[in-house]
């Protein structure tokens, strides 16, 4: 659009031309525009690790070292070498073991000491007369 006489003489627009005091022009863009070209300078004196990846943190649940019955009934006699059979108390915590699940089946009459067990576990065990001792109540 041509620039009518009367219009140049009403006033400037401050030096920066007739549409340019309007919106983003002339500014070189909005907010981060333009970091990969003419804002690069500012880029790599300001924010260097704008680009790329900066790790993330793990919102995974800790990890439990589970042990079934069937297990247990396997590795009784291991234990017991190792040392962590003592008079009939089995020391699964001692053992490095956090939590017994319910599958198969455990006969030997002994006290079991670990974190959690699940109710299926308990049921079983105290079927055969066997105790669990633990610091929390039973989670499943």
């Amino acid at each position: 659009m041509v620039r009518t006489r009367t219009k140049k003489l009403r006033g400037g627009h401050y030096g920066r031309g007739m549409k340019a005091g309007r919106g983003k022009g002339k500014k070189g863009g909005n907010g981060m525009a333009g970091l990969g070209g003419h804002r690069k300078i500012w880029l790599l004196k300001n924010d260097k690790n704008h680009y790329g990846v900066h790790g993330f943190h793990s919102h995974a649940q800790k990890y439990e070292n589970s042990i079934t019955l069937n297990q247990l009934m396997n590795i009784y006699d291991d234990l017991k070498a190792d040392g962590y059979v003592n008079d009939d108390v089995i020391d699964l915590k001692s053992a490095g073991y956090t939590k017994l699940l319910g599958t198969g089946n455990f006969n030997i009459k002994s006290k079991i000491i670990i974190d959690n067990a699940t109710e299926k576990a308990i049921n079983k065990l105290s079927n055969y007369g066997i105790t669990i001792e633990n610091d929390r109540d039973s989670q499943e």
